[in-house]
């Protein structure tokens, strides 16, 4: 009975999958079931050999983790026009990956200012005395 308030549930139909073999199907015969098990049967087959594929590639991962403890992981954002230039660069088959092109082109422009980075660091020496002297004039009027 239905009301307003109380509405007739209407029973969802079963999904039926295009892979799905069912029994009471008088269309399906033994020879798809004969072939839906022998796919059953070559896809678990290679469960193995994918399972130890992606091992390896973990353990190449951890191993270049570890073995590249000099390099420092930087998250920067790029213009749409730098990542387009990162892509094709990986693209060309030049670097592997967006993250090697970054690395190289930051390496290379500290390269190329190399005058601007070392008056940075003489100003940063310049800092660093002028803290020091606060530091004693504070100090001195402690004692």
């Amino acid at each position: 009975m239905s009301s307003p308030y109380h509405k007739e549930e209407q029973p969802i139909p079963e999904r039926v999958d295009d892979l799905m073999l069912r029994d009471d199907d008088p269309e399906s015969s033994n020879e798809d079931t004969n072939r839906a098990a022998s796919s059953v049967r070559d896809i678990a087959s290679r469960i193995p050999e994918s399972l130890s594929a992606i091992g390896r590639d973990i353990s190449r991962t951890i191993e270049k983790a570890i073995s590249a403890k000099d390099d420092y992981v930087v998250a920067v954002k790029v213009s749409p026009e730098s990542q387009e230039k990162l892509e094709a660069l990986v693209q060309a088959g030049v670097f592997r990956n967006r993250a090697e092109a970054a690395g190289f082109l930051i390496e290379e422009g500290i390269k190329t200012q190399s005058a601007l980075f070392e008056r940075v660091r003489q100003k940063l020496s310049e800092i660093e005395r002028l803290r020091a002297e606060l530091r004693g004039l504070i100090a001195d009027r402690t004692v």
